[in-house]
């Protein structure tokens, strides 16, 4: 008698019915989920209105796409343009401080300018549409005579509907004599 092929006989057995149990156990979760483990209620999805067919649309040119692409492009565009020094007397608290939107831009902009240091506001130039520039300003906040560091807060808004679209800032050197 040969007991190394009856121990292989039982391996074989052995591990057809543990393949006939994984079977089992998979079919039989298979089968409950399917039927018993089902929503109670229908679900129905409501999405409105079909889409109609196509009218009046057309496939846009390469060109056409390029136009509208650049149209985009320039729209978000921004150039900036404020002296990097001004001159403030000290009496007055006025000096001249070129702040410009050019036409070319998009959006107004209102510019606050702040002192690094205390991180007061000195100055605020209220809306300048594209096109327009201020040259001459009076500080808000009375400095003394000496040399500050600031930077200049560029807003920048929607034309349309005057929501805050986005801000740049700038250093500028305010020296009050």
């Amino acid at each position: 008698m040969n007991y190394g092929d009856d121990n292989q006989k039982k391996r074989k057995k052995g591990l057809v019915i543990l393949l006939l149990c994984l079977l089992l156990v998979c079919g039989g979760y298979g089968i409950y989920h399917f039927f018993w483990n089902r929503p109670k209620e229908n679900i129905s999805i409501i999405s409105g209105d079909f889409m109609p067919k196509g009218k009046d649309a057309k496939k846009m040119s390469d060109k056409e796409l390029a136009e509208f692409a650049q149209k985009k492009a320039d729209a978000s565009h921004f150039n900036m343009m404020i002296s990097s020094k001004v001159d403030i007397a000290s009496q007055t608290q006025e000096g001249t401080l070129h702040i410009r939107n050019p036409k070319n831009n998009t959006y107004p902009v209102n510019v606050v300018i702040i002192e690094d240091q205390t991180g007061d506001i000195i100055y605020t130039s209220g809306a300048i549409e594209p096109g327009e520039e201020v040259s001459h300003v009076r500080l808000e906040k009375k400095l003394s005579k000496g040399t500050y560091q600031t930077t200049a807060h560029f807003s920048l808004y929607d034309p349309v509907t005057k929501a805050k679209k986005g801000e740049v800032a700038a250093g500028v050197n305010v020296i009050v004599d």
